[in-house]
Formats: structure tokens, sequence, C-alpha cells
């Protein structure tokens, strides 16, 4: 059983940041073996748009466009945990954030940026006021 644990979400102010976290934990779970992403899912709750992505290294980092230079991803293997640090927020950003996990052969792995992810945890909600 893999579990996924977000948190850091919360209310701010457009221009203002914060920083999401997730712990991964699972008996049988190796962190470095699975690439770690960002979703989110607007008020709307239509579509899943990718945020930023990482692979088990760490080496290999993607991101939407709308985020670039804004979002930062990063992830600390030894706790098991990724971070999405974000920056310069806006309203569009407002959204429930999703911390997701993909099991890959290699930690060098690319991560993926679309299709489904085999582990996803329970969201964290951010919004941002104007």
């Amino acid at each position: 059983q893999v579990q996924l644990v977000e948190s850091g979400g919360g209310l701010v102010q457009t221009g203002g940041s914060l920083r999401l976290s997730c712990e991964a934990s699972g008996r049988t779970f190796d962190f470095e073996y699975h690439s770690m992403a960002w979703f989110r899912y607007k008020a709307s709750g239509k579509d899943r748009e990718f945020v930023a992505a990482i692979s088990g290294s760490g080496g290999l980092i993607r991101y939407r466009d709308s985020v670039k230079g804004r979002f930062t991803v990063s992830r600390e293997n030894a706790k098991n945990t990724v971070y999405l640090q974000m920056n310069g927020l806006n309203p569009e950003d407002t959204a429930v954030y999703y911390c997701e996990a993909d099991p890959v052969r290699a930690p060098w792995t690319p991560p993926r940026v679309n299709g489904e992810y085999q582990y996803w945890g329970q969201g964290t909600q951010v919004t941002v006021s104007s």
C-alpha cells in the first residue's frame, strides 16, 4: 500500500508564495524508483493539468509552460518527499494540487508529463485571491 500525503496549501494573495510538500510511504515503496509529479484540478473540475514532474534521481525536470520561472519542483529521496515551491502566484493557479507517483525502471528515466500516474494523494487546496 502506497500513501502520498500532501501539505502546504492555503490562501494567498496575488504575487504570494506557497510551498507544497508530499511525503510518500509504503512498506515496499522505493522512492528513488518513482517519478514524482504535481497535477492540479481547477474549480471546474473537468481537466487535470500537468504542473511539474521530476525524475527519481532529481536530474530531469519538466514544467507546464505557464509556471516556468515561477514554480520549482524538487525532491529529497532520503525523506521520501517531493516539494513544489510556488512563487508569483496568480488567481489562475487556484486549484486542488495533487502529488502523484509513477514507478520507473531507473531513477534517471524521464518523467511523464501526461497520462495516468499510478499513485496519487488526497490533494491540497491552493487559493490565490486577486
